[in-house]
Formats: structure tokens, sequence, C-alpha cells
């Protein structure tokens, strides 16, 4: 009597009943994976429309801030150029896809909010949505990429098949916290502002522009607990051509299904409300 006073009230008939209608929503999302691409694809145009260069504004803004830090690195660190460019080059554009799926992910479902409010369309629509439109700017820096890559002599000896495993692990693990911090940013506005602020402090505390040249002590730990750390490790070094740390792989795997496994748990209890929190 009291289970079905209960459903009468809410609406809801049990956490199993909840996890199947998440479990269709991830899967109709599949389904309709054209739709995020299309909408991810139309933000990126749409903010440079009326530009003269359009999108390639992308490239050029990436191009000059990798060769300004990469010239200015080389001078503060002694290092050759040479060995400096390639590694700023590849840690500025990938670190700009951790940190931008991340810190969008905060505005994913508040941006939505009409849409959802008036469609039914898959809620998880929108979290491809996110991850899609920065796919499509790192599509942009790949220019930058192969440039490097072939001037500096790395496409010789990179190993392209493990750079590709972990960039796929990385977009894996910021996936979910894009989907994390879209929740949370639903319910509560301050996250957004939180997010930005750790993630700039995080930028500052991962090798992104300088060189880690000792794996002792405190920057030991620095680095074996810093996941953004293992995220460019595992994409930069085999496309320089050095040997990754496999513990990075390792790492980023147990994160990957850890991670979802709490987030989606988290969008079983949560998507209903998603919509009354916009």
């Amino acid at each position: 009597m009291q289970t079905a006073e209960h459903m009468l009230r809410t609406g809801r008939r049990g956490t199993g009943h909840e996890f199947t209608l998440a479990v269709a929503d991830l899967k109709a999302s599949g389904a309709r994976l054209g739709l995020s691409w299309s909408l991810a694809w139309h933000d990126v145009v749409s903010r440079y429309r009326g530009s003269i260069l359009g999108p390639l504004w992308i490239t050029l803004s990436m191009a000059f801030m990798v060769l300004g830090i990469g010239f200015l690195y080389s001078e503060l660190q002694h290092i050759s150029l040479t060995e400096t460019l390639p590694f700023v080059a590849l840690g500025i554009v990938f670190w700009g896809v951790i940190s931008l799926v991340i810190i969008e992910g905060c505005d994913t479902f508040v941006l939505a909010s009409s849409m959802l409010s008036q469609t039914s369309l898959p809620i998880f629509t929108f979290v491809w949505r996110t991850v899609l439109r920065n796919i499509v700017v790192l599509g942009h820096h790949v220019v930058i990429i192969v440039a490097v890559l072939i001037y500096f002599g790395f496409w010789r000896k990179m190993n392209l098949p493990l750079a590709v495993l972990g960039l796929a692990l990385t977009l894996a693990n910021i996936s979910w916290v894009s989907l994390a911090t879209a929740i949370t940013s639903a319910r509560f506005r301050d996250i957004p502002q939180i997010v930005t602020s750790v993630m700039q402090f995080s930028m500052f505390m991962t090798p992104v522009f300088w060189q880690p040249s000792s794996r002792s002590g405190l920057m030991h730990l620095v680095l074996t607990f810093n996941p953004f750390f293992h995220m460019l490790d595992a994409i930069r070094s085999p496309l320089l051509g050095q040997a990754p740390d496999p513990m990075s792989y390792a790492i980023l795997a147990v994160m990957a299904v850890v991670g979802w496994a709490g987030t989606f748990a988290t969008f079983v209890l949560t998507r209903r409300n998603i919509v009354h929190y916009l």
C-alpha cells in the first residue's frame, strides 16, 4: 500500500525502472548521434558567423599562442626550440580539448533548457553535443599538430596507434566529467565558477607548458595523482616518439570505468529532476 501511494505521489516506480529509462535515454542518444553532430557543428559555425575567415580563426589563434609560448618557455627553461615547441604545441592543443569539454559541460543542460523542456529528445544528446563540438575544434587544430610533427621530424618515430588509444581514453574520461558538471551545474549555479577555477589551477600544475625535469619527491606525487598529466602523457608522448608510462593507460582505463559507473548512477537518480532544475 505504501509503495502504491509513493508511486502515485512521485510517479516513480523504483530505482530499477529509473535505471531502465536512463539506459533507454543513452541508447536513444546513440541513435540520434547525427543530431548531436549537427548541433555541435552549428555551434562552431554560428560562433564565427559574419567573420571573414570563419572557423579558421580557431586555428590561427591557437597557432599564435603556440608560437608565443613556445619561444617564451624555450628561453625561460633554456631548452632548445626544437625540443620545446613540439612539446608545448601538443600540450596546449590537447589541454584545450580537455579543459573546454569539462568547462563547457557546465552549460550543457542550461543552454539547452528550452529544447529539454519543449521536446522529448534524449538528455544524453546534449552531452554528446558538447563533446563533439570540441572534437570539431580539435579537428581544426590537427593542422598545427601535423605541421609541428612534420617540420621537426617526429612523424618518422611517432607511435600513432598508441596516441589514438590515449586520445580515446582521454575522451572517455572527460565525457563523464562533463556529464557530472552538467548535472551539478543545473542544480547549483555556482559550479561553473568553481570548475573554471579548478581547471585554471590544474593547468599550471600539469606539464602543459613546462617539462618535468624530475619525477622524485613532491613532483612525483603531483604528477602521479594528477589525472590530467596521465591524459596528456598518453597522447603526447607517443606523438613525440617517446615511451609513455604504461601506468598512465591503466589509470585512465580504471578512471573511465569507475567514473562512468558513478556518474551514470547519479544520472539515474537525477534524470527526472534535470528539467525542473533548469
